[in-house]
């Protein structure tokens, strides 16, 4: 019994949505982030269908579950058909493998991997995402919750839903169908136990603090076996949550009051994937195998008999590692994507390495070593794989000084080599009669420019800010993103925009985000990226259901620095006065002082006269030319006379008060 992580929040959405089907584990089906659906053979790991929705882009796939076997199929969308003889009906049923597919806006598809066709679709069930769907024993039903807060069991014959019930005041994240198939666990934060007869709660159980993203059932009868049993009581079950680092085990009871956890495993990271075998006596230890968000896979085995107080750690932890080679000792470390015991239980399914192409290995399982550490070369097996004469794939032109990184494997660096050819030698030889070329021509051969280099078949440079920007994006590399967005050219910026891949578009936001609350120099170039982002793809934005959130903290940034412009406007007026005011009072300190000190003060009764002139006997001609006009201040603060000294001095008595006009109040 697998269990792929549901759906919930952003953090568990990220994880690539994966489930191996019920039979044998013959086939794994995973969706990537391109929207593709992808079904592989567990023997050879070969693909086997690839399945692209026609909404992928808006309506992404946000869950996966293959249908149980047996039962009768989905009615086709094509119609009615020709009525098939028994034998033709037997082998059908036989090789039947039906996948419910969830999607963001709300509808369900039922996606034949037998026939590699959509058989159905299934609306009008829910208004939002789809976070988890489940399979009833029976063929014809199927069970789904939503972020709409419902619970919604389908009809599968006539695409119809049989039955809506609220099933919590918030998201519903997971779901869990009992093994008798009377009894449906739903999850949120809190877990609910249902009688699917009466759509009623039978039991409360606490939770976890965040979204439950995973719930199976343990095992499939009581542990003690006194006592008769009703098809649900003393049976266990686990549940897991994104964030959470420990996956809870809980026992159904005949009395209400026990609502908490009787033990739990704890793990290094967030659970991405779950694989469990069920424990049918008492006797027999449950296996549990989980692979969390950092890549390893742990190892369980354990008794369910009762509480357990202190969380149990893993029997065993797998990791897979590169082995190191070429000039490079360092090894490093491949991401397990998902985990599933084989039938005897013995043995162990690993798929490792990129989700667009993933391996997928048989292991024996050894848990008598704490630590396991595989070593694998999965360049060596990824080439051995392809087939070169098939595929249409462009190989792109790898300069000397370029470092190319695999998606999905950070740090993981490969050398992608042109194949040579003896055409290509004697091409770089020059004939006798050709001409040699200029220095121009040269220099011109070595423009870095990308978009003036012109390559043979018009195969993509590795070297350009397209593919360094995407590989920057998918390996968090802080150096090429450096390089890239440090950029300051405006029709570089829009044309990387331009060509970049659809999927890379959100990354890039959350990147621009994330720089934009660092340096306000930093801030200024990462401005322009997000122009050119919102310019060229807001068709494409506008369409994706979940946007608001996504860019919420964005918006946030965006608006409080906007609040912000106001009041650092004002300050800044203040400031440039204060600065203009201190500048000018140093400008008037620079200057010398003009004495102002009277040369003759005359006092009366009435008033007195200020006045500054050269009084002598004998008068001085070209300096009382110079003075005009000379002010006469009263004692009574009346008004101030002005009088004009236009007659030469030396036509007026010898006496030097005679050369004021003086009116006297």
């Amino acid at each position: 019994m697998a269990a792929a992580a549901c759906g919930g929040e952003a953090a568990a959405a990220a994880a690539a949505l994966c489930a191996f089907s019920p039979r044998d584990r013959r086939f794994f089906a995973i969706s990537g982030p391109d929207g593709r659906l992808r079904v592989w053979e567990t023997a050879n790991s070969r693909l086997q269908q690839e399945y692209v929705p026609s909404a992928h882009l808006s309506a992404a796939c946000t869950c996966l579950a293959w249908a149980p076997p047996g039962g009768r199929p989905p009615p086709s969308k094509d119609g009615p058909q020709r009525k098939k003889r028994k034998s033709e009906v037997a082998e059908v049923d036989k090789q039947l493998d039906i996948l419910a597919i969830g999607t963001a806006v709300g509808s369900i598809l039922l996606y034949s991997t037998v026939k590699g066709e959509l058989q159905s679709k299934l609306d009008g069930g829910h208004d939002n995402k789809v976070n988890c769907v489940r399979w009833h024993q029976d063929n014809c039903c199927l069970y789904s919750c939503s972020d709409d807060k419902h619970i919604v069991e389908w009809n599968t014959q006539t695409c119809k839903v049989k039955c809506k019930w609220k099933g919590d005041n918030s998201s519903v994240t997971s779901l869990c169908i009992s093994p008798d198939g009377k009894m449906l666990l739903s999850a949120g934060r809190t877990i609910k136990l249902w009688d699917l007869e009466t759509k009623e709660v039978y039991r409360h159980f606490t939770g976890h603090a965040t979204s439950v993203s995973s719930l199976m059932f343990t095992t499939v009868k009581p542990m003690n076996e006194n006592k008769p049993f009703d098809g649900i009581t003393g049976l266990y079950f686990l549940s897991g949550a994104i964030h959470d680092r420990l996956l809870s085990v809980w026992q159904i009871r005949s009395d209400r009051k026990e609502k908490n956890a009787v033990m739990s495993f704890t793990v290094t990271d967030e659970p991405t994937f779950i694989d469990l075998t069920v424990s049918e006596v008492k006797e027999e230890p449950v296996k549990l195998a989980v692979v969390c968000r950092d890549g390893q896979l742990h190892l369980f085995e354990h008794i369910l008999n009762g509480y357990c107080k202190k969380p149990l750690t893993s029997n065993c932890t797998i990791q897979i590692a590169t082995p190191g080679n070429d000039g490079d000792s360092t090894p490093k470390p491949v991401p397990v994507l998902a985990a599933a015991f084989c039938s005897d239980k013995q043995s162990l399914l690993l798929v490792y390495g990129n989700v667009l192409q993933p391996i997928i290995e048989k292991v024996s399982l050894n848990t008598t070593e704490s630590h396991i550490c595989l070593i694998r070369d999965i360049q060596k097996v990824l080439s051995l794989k392809t087939d070169v004469a098939v595929t249409k794939v462009k190989t792109p032109v790898v300069n000397s000084d370029t470092k190319v990184l695999v998606p999905g494997v950070p740090g993981h660096s490969t050398a992608v080599k042109t194949p040579s050819s003896g055409k290509e030698k004697k091409k770089n030889k020059r004939k006798p009669g050709e001409t040699e070329e200029s220095i121009e021509e040269r220099l011109g051969a070595l423009d870095i420019d990308v978009s003036k280099v012109k390559t043979p078949g018009g195969l993509p440079q590795t070297d350009s800010f397209v593919v360094l920007l995407v590989q920057g994006l998918e390996s968090n590399d802080a150096e090429i993103l450096n390089r890239v967005l440090n950029t300051r050219k405006e029709h570089v910026i829009k044309n990387t925009v331009a060509r970049m891949p659809i999927h890379a578009v959100i990354p890039l936001l959350h990147e621009l985000t994330k720089r934009l609350q660092g340096n306000p120099y930093s801030a200024s170039l990462m401005v322009r990226w997000l122009k050119s982002v919102f310019t060229l793809h807001a068709s494409y934005l506008s369409t994706l259901p979940d946007l608001i959130p996504q860019l919420g903290m964005l918006y946030q940034l965006m608006e409080s620095r906007v609040k912000t412009l106001q009041k650092l406007s004002r300050l800044h007026g203040r400031l440039f006065i204060l600065v203009t005011q201190v500048a000018a009072s140093e400008a008037v300190q620079d200057v010398t002082e003009v004495n102002q000190t009277a040369k003759l003060v005359y006092e009366d009764g009435k008033c007195c006269i200020l006045g500054i002139a050269r009084l002598l006997n004998s008068c001085d001609r070209q300096y009382l030319m110079a003075v005009r006009r000379v002010p006469v201040r009263v004692q009574s603060e009346q008004d101030v006379k002005v009088v004009d000294v236009s007659v030469c001095p030396c036509t007026l008595p010898v006496s030097p008060f005679f050369l004021l006009q003086l009116h006297p109040v």
